[in-house]
């Protein structure tokens, strides 16, 4: 699960950050309200967490775009702030959930379980892109009603490469959300080209359309046609 972490404050984003990938989740973070939308085009979150008070656009502004283009994003408001007029008007524009500042760790991440599961909806556990089908409650995948046979790893890469359908992913954004290596010496890239061939010889070897892209010097996009 991807989370946008939209904050001002370094200190409070790098501690976000920490805490939320020790809990497995693949974290994305902005400095401002303009950095985080423009994030949220290219890198769809399954939840937002976003301060209310930030230079340019504040909280209450980016949440209005947010809404305008997604009504049912998760979005979990930080404030500083104790006014119950704000905390009206955050939810009056949408927001899912309310925390301020300072706040435990360990209640943001109830309130995120609880959001994430409560917006797992019967199209979030399907993922379907041209003939291509992922079940991710069976963990089962399939291609022209065909069953294909993966190992957890490829379900793993493949189900962030549907998720992500039309856009290119690095290599590098792939060993940091698949492979959850952030620290590493030596690139996963050979790693990471094996996986991507053994997923075609699954996926697309027996068929006209191929749907894994490789953008060359770039890295890899899943898409029904060339891209």
């Amino acid at each position: 699960m991807n989370i946008l972490v939209v904050e001002d404050e370094a200190l409070i984003t790098d501690f976000l950050r920490r805490g939320l990938e020790a809990e497995g989740y693949a974290v994305d973070t902005a400095a401002c309200g303009e950095d985080g939308l423009a994030l949220l085009r290219t890198r769809p979150a399954d939840l937002v967490i976003l301060d209310v008070m930030m230079p340019g656009m504040d909280g209450f502004e980016v949440l209005g775009a947010i809404r305008a283009s997604d009504p049912e994003l998760p979005v979990i408001m930080l404030t500083a702030r104790g006014e119950v007029a704000d905390r009206v008007r955050g939810l009056d524009l949408g927001a899912t959930d309310y925390l301020g500042k300072p706040f435990a760790f360990a209640e943001l991440l109830a309130r995120i379980r609880a959001l994430l599961r409560r917006g797992r909806t019967n199209d979030t556990l399907h993922l379907r892109v041209g003939d291509l089908d992922m079940d991710l409650v069976s963990r089962k995948v399939a291609r022209g009603g065909q069953s294909v046979d993966l190992t957890v790893r490829e379900f793993e890469l493949l189900e962030y490469l549907m998720r992500h359908e039309n856009q290119v992913v690095p290599r590098d954004t792939l060993a940091r959300d698949v492979w959850k290596e952030t620290s590493r010496g030596t690139p996963l890239n050979n790693v990471i080209d094996v996986h991507i061939a053994r997923l075609r010889r699954k996926v697309d070897a027996e068929h006209g359309t191929k749907l894994i892209h490789t953008i060359r010097g770039i890295g890899f996009m899943l898409r029904d046609g060339e891209p």
